[in-house]
């Protein structure tokens, strides 16, 4: 069996996607071939423990959440993320989510897996990293997540909504740090778009903590 390099496993509330507010149990695995100009998580990008595949989910088992997520970093860099998937979504009564920057193949993450995948904007400085071909191997109940940090990253988000998602699954906007979220949700609203707007749940609980939550 496989081993990953864990960054850290840990129970806390879901604080983006429509699952938002859940107790969940999140494996963060190390390691992620972007680097997105807001990232949060550049504490992931190297290091970690290696740990087998069947200890890793055991570990986020023991948790007792209703759900799990995996994430990152980027968890597709790594080989046996989708055997750890693969073994995740074989337990009963646990809903498990897969946090994708959208760069890589998803054609083989399991059907059940929920997938949150990131159409990265302009202002990243990675949306030429999008590999547009996973917005077609989405399902109606995975979506799609985009960081808007400014009125250009918007306009593009709704030209991508329209152009390339039409409606194929669920999208949420987030303000990036440092954007004002009051404009984003006016925007939305003029707009009536159909999305959701979405603040870091968790970095509103607990704004002094780096990790853990």
């Amino acid at each position: 069996m496989k081993k990953l390099k864990v960054c850290e496993i840990f129970l806390s509330i879901q604080g983006e996607s429509h699952y938002s507010g859940y107790p969940c149990a999140f494996i963060r695995l190390s390691g992620c071939n972007l680097d997105c100009a807001w990232c949060d998580t550049r504490y992931a990008f190297t290091g970690g423990e290696e740990i087998a595949v069947a200890e890793i989910a055991q570990k986020a088992l023991s948790l007792g959440a209703p759900m799990i997520e995996v994430t990152g970093g980027e968890p597709l860099v790594q080989e046996g993320t989708l055997e750890l998937l693969e073994l995740l979504s074989r337990a009963e009564g646990v809903r498990v989510l897969l946090e994708t920057n959208g760069s890589l193949p998803i054609d083989d993450v399991p059907e059940a897996v929920h997938i949150v995948m990131d159409v990265k904007a302009p202002s990243s400085g990675m949306s030429e990293r999008n590999l547009w071909a996973n917005i077609e191997k989405l399902k109606a109940t995975d979506e799609i997540k985009m960081v808007v940090a400014s009125r250009a990253d918007y306009q593009w988000a709704k030209e991508v909504m329209r152009e390339r998602i039409r409606g194929r699954c669920l999208v949420t906007l987030s303000p990036a740090g440092g954007a004002e979220p009051a404009l984003l949700a006016g925007w939305m609203a003029a707009d009536r778009l159909d999305a959701r707007f979405q603040l870091q749940l968790h970095k509103i609980l607990w704004p002094d903590a780096e990790r853990g939550v």
